[in-house]
C-alpha cells in the first residue's frame, strides 16, 4: 500500500492541473495549521476559511514576497485553486471532509499580490 506523499503525487499526476508541490505543500499546511491549533488547546475540524490562513502565513513564512510567483508556477491563481487541491485528496482519500464543506469555502480567501507583494511592501521600513 503506498505512504501518504505517494499518494499525493499520485493525485497530481493524474488530476494533471496543479504541480506536485502545489498538493504537498497544501498537505503541509493543513498539518502545520492543526499543530498550531493543538498547541493552542483547540480540536477538530478545520474549515476552508482556516486551512486557507494556514496557506497563506506558511507561504509568506517559507516564499516572503515571492509567494505568488511559487503558486502561480505551481498552476495556483487563486484560493480557489486550493479548494480544488483539497477536493481531489478528499476524492482520493488522502483527506476527509464534512458534509458541510464546499469548494466555495476557499473562494476570495486572499488575493495573491495583496497577500504577498504589497504587504510585504508595506511592511519594508521607509528609507
Amino acid at each position: 500500500m503506498p505512504d501518504e506523499l505517494e499518494m499525493i503525487e499520485q493525485v497530481a499526476r493524474s488530476k494533471g492541473r496543479f504541480a506536485t508541490e502545489a498538493y504537498t505543500f497544501t498537505v503541509e499546511a493543513l498539518n502545520i495549521t492543526l499543530l498550531k491549533r493543538r498547541k493552542r488547546g483547540v480540536t477538530g475540524h478545520i474549515s476552508g476559511q482556516e486551512l486557507l490562513a494556514g496557506i497563506k502565513q506558511v507561504a509568506l513564512d517559507r516564499f516572503g514576497y515571492l509567494g505568488r510567483t511559487v503558486f502561480e508556477a505551481w498552476g495556483l491563481r487563486s484560493t480557489a485553486n486550493f479548494g480544488d487541491i483539497v477536493f481531489d485528496l478528499v476524492e482520493a482519500g488522502v483527506l476527509s471532509k464534512q458534509d458541510s464543506d464546499s469548494k466555495d469555502d476557499f473562494v476570495g480567501g486572499f488575493d495573491f499580490v495583496e497577500a504577498f507583494e504589497r504587504s510585504f511592501i508595506a511592511s519594508q521600513p521607509s528609507k
